[in-house]
């Protein structure tokens, strides 16, 4: 999807973040209920993680959900929500024990349903880039929840989170290096077409050393793309090397894109060329999924650890 430079609705996010939460951690009559309507595309999956006050700091959420007899009471809100506004189905995370020894040891996962009594969907947010994509603020007052709607186990959500979030980075990875090697081959043929004194700019020393750079970086970082799956294909995928992978691949794609769009001069920054939309969707890689100023952090961590 993102080689043919089509970065709309989020179909990943529904079925590779989404979906595996369930299915690894959900019931067999939550798997049963869901996971049919979600594969036939009628049931459409948004995880809610981030709050105005907690991005990357998942220990720092403040929604929470409280027991009320069988029930759960849900009270928060959440924002920047990818498919928050399409959504059928959210895995919201929520604080259930405020008491735990620490906010890790309290956070649990639940499964809210469109149109549920004081689930509320905001406003559409405005973004610079992926404008096809239906980003969200959400809101839950006195949301009643039934036992069942728990997933998993009560306040293991974190560790939830932390094991599926290697995938959610490596797919970051697989669409910025997709991405990468769509905007070097739509500047390849632009600059083999565009003419400028005389002849084509390819012909150019400075554009052939900068496709040159280009050519390389992208084909290292998607060795070390294929690498990173097939570590994930066999389980062996840890959290610092995913994060190595979403790092590296998101700030090439960034820096792919501005020198793709220097390449095509001022036609680049013409909304025609599909090289602007590039630049501007990709501006949000490093960010969502953890910024990769966590990554580093991550990274940094597992180095100095004493394993």
């Amino acid at each position: 999807i993102m080689y043919a430079n089509c970065t709309g609705p989020g179909f990943s996010l529904h079925s590779d973040i989404v979906m595996p939460y369930i299915a690894n951690y959900g019931s067999k009559e939550q798997i049963q209920k869901f996971i049919p309507q979600m594969v036939a595309g009628k049931c459409i999956g948004a995880i809610a993680m981030t709050e105005p006050g907690a991005g990357s700091d998942l220990q720092g959420v403040r929604t929470n959900a409280k027991k009320d007899g069988s029930d759960w009471i849900l009270n928060g809100s959440k924002v920047f929500i990818t498919n928050g506004w399409m959504s059928d189905l959210v895995i919201v995370v929520a604080v259930t024990n405020r008491e735990a020894r620490s906010p890790a040891h309290g956070i649990s996962l639940f499964l809210v349903e469109n149109g549920m009594k004081g689930f509320i969907k905001g406003r559409k947010l405005e973004k610079i880039g992926l404008k096809a994509q239906d980003t969200a603020e959400l809101f839950f007052e006195d949301v009643r929840l039934p036992a069942s709607a728990l997933l998993g186990q009560e306040n293991k959500g974190f560790y939830y989170l932390m094991a599926e979030l290697p995938q959610e980075r490596l797919l970051i990875a697989d669409m910025a290096i997709a991405s990468c090697e769509f905007m070097f081959e739509e500047t390849r043929n632009y600059v083999k077409q565009r003419k400028a004194f005389g002849k084509t700019i390819a012909h150019l020393q400075t554009v052939q050393h900068k496709l040159a750079e280009l050519k390389t970086e992208i084909c290292v970082g998607r060795a070390f793309l294929d690498h990173c799956l097939r570590l994930h294909s066999g389980k062996r995928l840890d959290s610092a090397t995913a994060s190595m992978a979403k790092y590296w691949a998101s700030d090439l794609q960034n820096n792919v894109a501005t020198q793709c769009v220097q390449l095509h001069g001022g036609w680049g920054y013409m909304w025609e060329y599909p090289i602007a939309k590039c630049f501007v969707d990709s501006r949000v890689q490093p960010i969502y999924g953890g910024t990769n100023e966590i990554m580093k952090e991550l990274i940094a961590r597992d180095i100095v650890s004493d394993k």
